[in-house]
């Protein structure tokens, strides 16, 4: 059985002095924190010997949060590309373990469409990475227009990853702890996932899948939330309040797709198959953060057929993502 890991991750040398300093800093203080910098800097043999150690056919790999989405824009171009080249040339030694999603420049839309396109084009990615929002400025915003109108035409998705919330708001609604417990709790413990449960929920009710109904986006960590909340919001905002083309169960299952992100738990996994359907989910691991072969376990325990399975490992990814 073929497996595709779809939210995996890398660094770059720009990125870790630039905007990712802060997250390498807080890297290298958790035990084991220089083998993760390792590991995420290192996009070759060695990733390449570990995917066969655990049994991963393919990785579709993503600069790391925060990405390069709160740099101004002249910074955030040169970063981008930076990234984009460096995966391109890993991807070209490995052209069949390797896949890339675009890093994009979005404080730049214009620039930012036309490296999407250049990505697509020219360097063979699958899609585009966006860590949420921008300086405070999410998707549904019409500043984003023509990243998201290049993304449409061309047919590729993209993996709205997590970032921390403003910092506005992380102060009101995470602070007030200890610096371990509100960094936790702003991040991957809560905030993270919450964050982009309601981005992707401001692309439904701004309307976003009604200007670009092919648009495809992918969100990590079974669903961010959304499933469990998912017959609430359908119910709680019908079309005459949202004055939508469609319901917003239909956008969270025909424009939406969900992938593990390291969410190896069961119910978890359960609540999102009953939401949402076995065509809508694909596998990752979020490597190196997650244990490819913990994970490569997990889907294989999964209470599904055969030949859903397969639709999980691979056969969704190859659909959406052509690879």
């Amino acid at each position: 059985m073929r497996v595709v890991a779809v939210e995996e991750h890398f660094i770059t040398p720009m990125f870790a002095a630039g905007p990712g300093k802060a997250a390498v800093e807080g890297f290298r203080k958790r035990v084991g924190g220089d083998l993760l910098i390792d590991r995420l800097s290192e996009i070759g043999d060695k990733r390449v010997a570990e995917m066969d150690a655990a049994g991963i056919d393919l990785q579709v790999l993503s600069l790391n949060a925060p990405g390069v989405e709160q740099l101004e824009p002249d910074d955030a171009i040169a970063c981008a590309r930076d990234a984009n080249d460096r995966l391109a040339g890993a991807v070209q030694r490995h052209p069949t373990r390797l896949a890339g999603f675009a890093s994009l420049p979005i404080s730049a839309p214009e620039a930012a469409a036309a490296e999407l396109e250049r990505c697509i084009r020219t360097l063979g990615f699958k899609g585009a990475n966006i860590n949420g929002h921008s300086q405070g400025r999410y998707l549904d915003n019409p500043f984003f227009t023509p990243v998201l109108e290049r993304a449409e035409a061309l047919g590729v998705p993209i993996y709205l990853h997590p970032t921390v919330p403003p910092k506005a708001v992380a102060d009101i609604l995470y602070g007030g702890f200890s610096d371990a417990v509100s960094a936790i709790f702003a991040s991957g413990g809560w905030g993270w996932h919450i964050e982009t449960a309601v981005h992707v929920l401001r692309m439904v009710l701004g309307g976003v899948f009604d200007r670009h109904p092919r648009l495809q986006v992918v969100i990590g960590h079974l669903g961010e939330g959304i499933p469990f909340m998912l017959p609430r919001l359908n119910k709680n905002l019908p079309t005459r309040v949202t004055k939508l083309e469609r319901s917003v169960a239909e956008y969270l299952r025909q424009n939406v797709n969900y992938t593990f992100g390291g969410f190896n738990f069961m119910p978890t996994f359960l609540n999102l198959l009953l939401e949402v359907g076995v065509e809508r989910i694909m596998f990752s691991v979020d490597y190196p953060f997650c244990s490819m072969q913990e994970s490569r376990n997990f889907l294989s325990c999964l209470p599904v057929s055969e030949a859903d399975r397969e639709r999980i490992s691979h056969g969704n990814a190859e659909r959406l993502l052509r690879v």
